[in-house]
């Protein structure tokens, strides 16, 4: 991997201790709760800019590719950082993944029951979030909110996968813009919540990104998804 693109290690210590600055003060903001969980978005960057990362103390990466992921995860098999998937994944690629990482974007049956096959065939649990498209995007990934129920509902017959929460990728607007989608996810975590369903425990909101996670953590989101702003742009 081409790795010119990645800043110094000093570098990647004063952006992350930057981004930690900004995730307190909306916090801050947002009121009384636990802090979110930062995940640094590590895809197309080499594995030194892991190692880097998490020299500043960071322990949470994600990766969007199912092969890349594959690689970096052998790569740190003795000292495995908190992994993250949160791209697209398709049902041949979900071997790579099922086992070794929280898995962000869940969103039909079929990528489900896939997931079920393998972490039964490895005698595992593994915990994902659904992904919910709540901006009507029909080029985007993600159930929508009228499909969310049924979704939500599979898990009941998935005895080795787990629902922890909802994941959103909103459309590119201004983050004020942006601030609605989000408290409509959180709206509807808490609906769905009350609600309950087996195999299903809403507990985290994976929302914001580089551009808008400040506004994430005061709609109430538990995980945010940092790349830019912590390795710069990324290498290819």
């Amino acid at each position: 991997m081409n790795s010119a693109a990645t800043p110094a290690a000093a570098d990647l210590a004063d952006n992350l201790a930057r981004i930690r600055e900004r995730v307190a003060a909306a916090v801050a903001r947002r009121g009384p709760g636990p802090a979110p969980r930062l995940i640094g978005v590590s895809k197309r960057h080499p594995l030194a800019a892991i190692t880097e990362a998490r020299a500043a103390g960071l322990e949470d990466f994600g990766e969007n590719y199912a092969q890349e992921f594959r690689d970096k995860a052998a790569a740190l098999e003795n000292d495995p950082p908190r992994w993250h998937f949160i791209g697209a994944l398709q049902r041949n690629k979900v071997k790579y993944v099922v086992g070794k990482a929280l898995i962000h974007t869940v969103d039909t049956r079929s990528i489900l029951d896939a997931i079920e096959a393998r972490a039964a065939r490895e005698e595992l649990l593994q915990e994902v979030l659904v992904e919910v498209n709540l901006g009507g995007e029909s080029h985007k990934a993600g159930v929508s909110e009228a499909e969310l129920p049924a979704l939500l509902d599979r898990f009941a017959a998935t005895p080795h996968v787990r629902c922890v929460g909802l994941m959103l990728i909103p459309p590119p607007a201004p983050p004020e813009v942006t601030r609605g989608v989000f408290a409509r996810l959180s709206a509807l975590r808490g609906q769905l919540a009350e609600e309950g369903r087996p195999g299903v425990d809403l507990e985290h909101l994976s929302m914001g990104m580089s551009s808008d996670f400040e506004v994430a953590i005061e709609e109430g989101a538990t995980l945010v998804r940092v790349g830019t702003a912590i390795f710069g742009p990324r290498p290819y």
